[in-house]
């Protein structure tokens, strides 16, 4: 800041109904307070987040650091969408990122008192959403929720909203009569009827579901039962996650502070008292206390720790603990697949007749590049095959073309060798959208190819192969990383020759034929495409067959489920059998279309 200028910080919490700003000075006094919209980063897009940010800042003086906390923060790369948007509005500020639940523990203010028992602190949050996400002073945390309104929330107004309208037409099915609680509610909405229900909860938002709370609160407190056993079961739910939290970071019978938050226990006095009941009935050392503090106030003890630790050279910071990732270490040579070709260097200037064969003699050039790894290839098939005799799966881990292939290979092995789904399975960066489409940033996150792993269930049964053309992907780095501390075998298929991995990170083998460079450079769909296909047919193809899954050149444990794949099987049984076509066809209506068991039964038949 210029000389003179106050020293001001500035701290933001966002959540789903509204965002709440403070403006700090040095001596901890309040400047300026204010509110705007609601802040969800999960429902905002990054143009509507740099907008909500410039709305604030037009009202607020530039601060010397900020920090942000914003419902929906989940992890590291949400929190770079929340810097970036910051650094657009507030630039050369520093800005510390975080979600509402991290603001809201640090607006407590509690500090440990003995080193010998460190202090755990469990928010219970229950606004328009709610979650639980516990600390302890030695740095460790835990969650219970958090996951939205449509795979959690447990007992959020939006909850508590949805279920008086669920209940009110439930028993409106049940006993043919419409409930008080009903009555209230269609009151409230200025609706005419019941039925009058199904087209406005089909275009509310989140917030008027969970304005709808309010209903229940009062009429619980008007003796409505239906409204009662509601909010009973909600404060059962919202104390057994709490408790759960907890037990994530201490033993039963140590001391942990519960801390509520949130516009429901902060406003809603008496569910609050049942919450905090509850709680103490099943962690009986419980101390339950009320957030004395608004959140954004923590966000503003972390823009003043951003700023000290700048000073002092010693970053601060609050970070979740992610999954184990790799980087890797930068080769001195560009990979082939991203030089260019000195055969299409005029590309655009030649006829499609010469481009045709230019690009098929390119591709011609695959099966011998891949022929001199053939030694490797044999390593993986045979790694293939011992982890399905004894239980394991198959992965292919890629992004974009790569990522792809492996998901084509894995879907192709149900109907051609009748295995389930799970045996061979594709992982491509982004999940199910990039399958379709590019999703910017995916194959940069390592922690989220390690996370794939991680929810998968990868173990030591299990080969993970690692898909990437020039050998550099950070989320098949990610990946690789992460089942080889689980103990899988991990195979790395590129097409960099040059690629020079640290022992570290090695996996347990890397196949690397050197396909030149693309006609396109860089356009690794095209041999580096054409390559990847061919030794994935390797890995399954051959892999089934040492499983017994092939008789001659014949698949005689295909999944016969259309008409084109029955006709195949009757032939094959035809052609093992030397039966008719009757003969086989019948057998095999006998036995369920499994090719196997139809052949099993004439060969004993004769």
């Amino acid at each position: 800041m210029a000389s003179g200028q106050p020293v001001l910080f500035l701290g933001i919490e966002g959540g789903g109904t509204r965002t709440v700003v403070l403006l700090v000075n040095t001596a901890g006094q309040l400047v300026k307070r204010a509110e705007f919209g609601p802040a969800n980063l999960r429902l905002l897009t990054d143009t509507q987040l740099t907008r909500r940010f410039r709305e604030i800042a037009k009202a607020f003086p530039k601060p010397a650091a900020g920090g942000i906390g914003l419902a929906g923060a989940r992890d590291e790369k949400d929190r770079e969408r929340i810097r970036h948007a910051a650094a657009r509005v507030w630039p050369r500020v520093p800005c510390h990122a975080a979600n509402d639940l991290e603001t809201a523990l640090a607006a407590t203010g509690l500090k440990s008192t003995s080193p010998q028992r460190p202090v755990i602190q469990v928010l219970v949050l229950s606004g328009t959403g709610s979650c639980c996400f516990g600390s302890a002073a030695t740095g460790r945390m835990a969650k219970m929720g958090g996951w939205g309104h449509l795979l959690g929330d447990k007992a959020s107004g939006y909850e508590i909203g949805l279920r008086a309208l669920k209940a009110a037409v439930f028993y409106l099915d049940r006993d043919n009569e419409w409930s008080r609680l009903g009555r209230q509610l269609l009151r409230t909405l200025q609706l005419n009827e019941p039925n009058d229900l199904i087209g406005w909860v089909q275009t509310a938002s989140k917030t008027e579901i969970a304005e709808l709370a309010l209903e229940v609160f009062s009429a619980a407190t008007r003796g409505d039962d239906i409204a009662r056993d509601i909010l009973d079961g909600a404060a059962s739910s919202l104390a057994k996650d709490a408790v759960s939290c907890a037990g994530k970071l201490a033993k039963a019978g140590e001391p942990v502070q519960f801390v509520l938050a949130g516009s429901v226990l902060l406003k809603q006095v008496k569910f609050a008292q049942k919450v905090a009941k509850e709680i103490k009935t099943r962690w009986p050392s419980a101390s339950v206390t009320p957030l004395k503090h608004e959140g954004a106030w923590g966000a503003v003890t972390m823009a003043r720790a951003l700023v000290q630790s700048q000073s002092s050279a010693a970053p601060v910071h609050v970070a979740i603990p992610q999954p184990a990732q790799s980087t890797l270490s930068a080769t001195q040579l560009l990979s082939p697949t991203e030089q260019r070709n000195p055969r299409s260097m005029h590309l655009d200037r030649m006829s499609t007749r010469a481009a045709i064969e230019l690009m098929l003699s390119e591709e011609a050039r695959v099966p011998r590049a891949l022929l001199t790894e053939r030694a490797k290839l044999e390593r993986a098939v045979g790694a293939i095959v011992r982890a399905f005799k004894r239980g394991g799966r198959l992965f292919y881990a890629g992004a974009g073309t790569s990522g792809r292939l492996g998901i084509l290979d894995a879907s192709e092995c149900p109907p051609t060798f009748r295995t389930p789904p799970e045996l061979v399975q594709g992982i491509i960066a982004g999940g199910q959208a990039a399958i379709w489409k590019a999703v910017e940033g995916a194959e940069d996150d390592a922690v989220a190819g390690a996370r794939a792993i991680q929810f998968r269930g990868v173990g030591r049964k299990d080969v993970v192969v690692g898909i990437a053309a020039s050998g550099r992907t950070p989320f098949v780095w990610g990946a690789l990383a992460e089942a080889r501390t689980r103990g899988a075998f991990t195979v790395l298929l590129c097409f960099n020759p040059n690629l020079k991995v640290p022992r570290a990170q090695r996996p347990n083998l890397i196949i690397a034929p050197n396909l030149g460079p693309e006609v396109l450079t860089g356009s690794t769909r095209l041999k580096a495409g054409t390559a990847t296909k061919l030794a994935l047919n390797l890995f399954t193809t051959l892999a089934m067959v040492r499983l017994g899954k092939v008789s001659g050149n014949l698949m005689v444990d295909l999944n016969a489920s259309n008409l084109k794949l029955r006709d195949r099987a009757v032939r094959i049984v035809r052609e093992l059998t030397g039966a008719g076509d009757d003969t086989a066809r019948a057998a095999l209506e006998r036995a369920g279309w499994v090719v196997k068991e139809a052949l099993r039964r004439l060969r004993r038949a004769t």
